[in-house]
This record gives structure tokens, sequence and C-alpha cells, in this order.
């Protein structure tokens, strides 16, 4: 368990307050609700603390000394989220028309590494198996880590005719396969937002010196969790263009320092993170950064993940319509 937490940080409140909406809606158990939270949190009692601060009614909550809550299903603690060992060809729950599958022949793919700080950080790298220069596209995944739904994203990139470099930000603590799924929100954010930027700024770096990829011509696409690793990177790393899809803005006092032009994509009916986009766009106008933020109508949070409960297809794909469009244009 992680120390524990008397206060949480943005992005810890954040994937609270998202396992909350989680539960209500029925995709995930109680059981699971508490044992992410207590990940986060480093207890039950201060589990019990943030469950209450996020609207839980009491019955909802654990006691303070309840015992953590076991895995959901047999398994459960050696994966996180993706699927060991995935045959060659196949998408796990993949429901999109735009996945493409593992051994595309079109694609050349491979698992990386690269040095971070004091780190070798791993990454899915996938590109056109033309010779040739491309442009690029890092890829930041979902609390979830390093899922094959997050490759596939990677995938899709290159089928466009892109480098996509996917990291697994657990990359220390093993790789995202090896990890208990219910641990990997809590291990994501005790990490902290710097390690974080700092290891696309690695990712952004390795890039550079590969002779496939036009080094000065490279983005950036998260999602949820990763589309706020995505906003906080723009400010910090100097991207072409950045699509954050519904993730938490970062500080309005850091927009300045984005020199990319950026899209964010944004869920009509996640009110969490819609109702704090105008601010964000009217500080990105004020700075004179490149923006556009669009709603997309009738869809939650997550929308473009088609593993997911929340998926829609109609507006997941005129989403991933719309920011190729961007890219072309930017990048």
């Amino acid at each position: 368990m992680a120390q524990e937490k008397t206060q949480l940080d943005k992005f810890e409140k954040y994937l609270v307050e998202e396992f909350y909406d989680d539960y209500r809606e029925g995709s995930i158990s109680r059981r699971t609700f508490i044992r992410r939270v207590a990940f986060i949190t480093g207890s039950m009692a201060a589990a019990a603390t943030a469950m209450l601060a996020v609207g839980c009614q009491p019955i909802e909550v654990p006691a303070a000394n309840e015992p953590m809550p076991t895995a959901e299903t047999p398994g459960a603690t050696a994966e996180a989220g993706t699927t060991p060992a995935v045959a060659a060809g196949a998408v796990p729950g993949a429901k999109s028309p735009l996945s493409v599958p593992e051994g595309d022949p079109a694609l050349a793919t491979s698992d990386v590494t690269f040095a971070s700080q004091d780190a070798q950080i791993s990454g899915y790298l996938t590109r056109p198996v033309a010779e040739g220069t491309y442009r690029a596209v890092m890829v930041c995944h979902e609390n979830r880590g390093l899922t094959e739904h997050i490759r596939d994203v990677a995938r899709r990139f290159a089928k466009e005719g892109y480098v996509a470099l996917a990291v697994d930000l657990l990359s220390r603590e093993g790789g995202t396969p090896t990890l208990d799924r219910d641990a990997v929100p809590g291990l994501l954010t005790q990490a902290g937002i710097e390690r974080h930027v700092g290891d696309f700024a690695a990712a952004y770096d390795y890039l550079q010196v590969q002779d496939f990829v036009e080094k000065d011509r490279i983005g950036m696409n998260g999602f949820c969790f990763g589309g706020g690793v995505t906003w906080q990177s723009a400010t910090r790393i100097p991207l072409k263009a950045a699509v954050p899809f519904y993730g938490p803005a970062p500080d309005l006092s850091d927009v300045p320092n984005i020199k990319g032009a950026v899209f964010g994509v944004y869920a009509e009916l996640d009110s969490r993170i819609t109702g704090g986009m105008d601010a964000l766009k009217q500080a990105l106008d004020a700075a004179g950064v490149v923006n556009q933020m669009k709603v997309y109508p009738g869809v939650n949070h997550a929308f473009h993940n088609d593993t997911g409960d929340n998926y829609n297809e109609e507006q997941a794909v005129q989403a991933w319509k719309d920011m190729l469009a961007w890219f072309d244009k930017y990048i």
C-alpha cells in the first residue's frame, strides 16, 4: 500500500471522482471501487475519507478498520487491464472499425526501451513498414497503464503514416502487465506528474534521434489520465501539436508555456472535465496559443475507448478524424 494521503492532489481527486462515476454507472463493483481508492490513498481509513469527500453515502463507505478487499476475479492481480501473451492479430475487446490488429503487414512494431532520468523506460513503437521518414505522435495511456487498447491506438496512427510511441509510465514498477490492475491508478498518481512528463520528454528525445522520424515534427495524444499528462507535457515539451482527450487541465498559469497547437476533445455529459473547458479556453486565447476546443454531443467520459462501456462509435470515429486533421495541419 502507498503512504497514507491526508490530502488528494489534482490527479488523485480526478481518479477518485472518475471511479465513483464508474461505480454509480455500474461498470465497476463496490469492491473494485474501494480497492482502487485505497491504493490511491494508502489505507482504508483514508479511502473512506476520500469517498465521503466525493459524495459517497455512508453506507457505501468502508469502515476504517475494514481489510482491503480481495481482487475481483482470480488472476486479476497478475494483470492490469491488458491480457498477457495476446495472440498475434487479436485486439481484446475492440469494437472500433478503426482497430488495427497486431501483425498488420503494413506496419513494423516493436517493444523498445530508452533512458529517462533514473531508469530505462519501456514503450511500444509502431510505424509504416515502408522506408522513409515520418512525423511522430507520442501516446499516453489512461489510468489502466499501457494496455492492448493503447497499443491498438498507436497502430492506428501508424496506419495513417505516423511513427507512434506509446510509453509505459509504470516501467519502473515492472511494467503494466505485471501489476495488480486495481493498484495501477494509485501507482501512477504516487509517481507524480513530474516523473510522467520527464518520461515523455525522454521519449521525445528518443524519437528525435531515430532515422525514420522527422525530428522537428512530433506531437502527442492522451486519454483521460493520459489527457491530463498530455496537457502538462504540452507546457514543458516543444510539441508541434497536442490532442488531449477529456483530461484534467493544466494550471492556468502554465498555459503561456504551451508552444504547440492544441485541440481539446470533450464529452458533453462529462461535466467534471467539460465544466473547466471555458476557463482553459480563455487562458489559451489570452496566451496566443493556437487552439480549438470541441464538445462531442451525447457522450460521456472515455467515449473513444472501444473496449469500455462508454464507447460511442459515431462520436469516437468523428473525434479520431478531427484529431488526424489537426495533426495533419500542425505537425
